[in-house]
């Protein structure tokens, strides 16, 4: 079995979020994301101090689909530059990552 991938990424607009984790489901790269709000972002770009509102999306996936998720969400985002960070769970209830795995076949 796979190991699980937790990937974040954030972006302003509430459209943007639903049609990415809409199409990461739907093309099975990933098991479920869950959308966040209410983050605050404070950022450096192109010299400047930014603060931006923004959703946060968690998104759950086998380690062998990552390269693929991110190739999507690169392909979905409306930023020039993605917040795209992923790290591998220590650990997980094994049914859970049984599920995601599954639902990424």
């Amino acid at each position: 079995m796979q190991p699980l991938m937790i990937v974040m990424t954030t972006c302003a607009a509430r459209e943007d979020a639903d049609a990415m984790a809409e199409m990461l489901v739907n093309e099975r790269l990933a098991a479920c994301v869950s959308i966040l709000s209410g983050a605050t972002s404070w950022y450096r770009w192109e010299g400047n101090i930014e603060r931006a509102e923004e959703l946060v999306l968690l998104i759950k996936c086998p380690l062998n689909k990552y390269v693929k998720c991110q190739e999507r969400l690169l392909e979905l985002h409306p930023y020039e530059l993605p917040e795209i960070v992923a790290v591998q769970a220590q650990e997980c209830l094994p049914a859970y990552l049984e599920w995601v795995c599954e639902s990424c076949k």
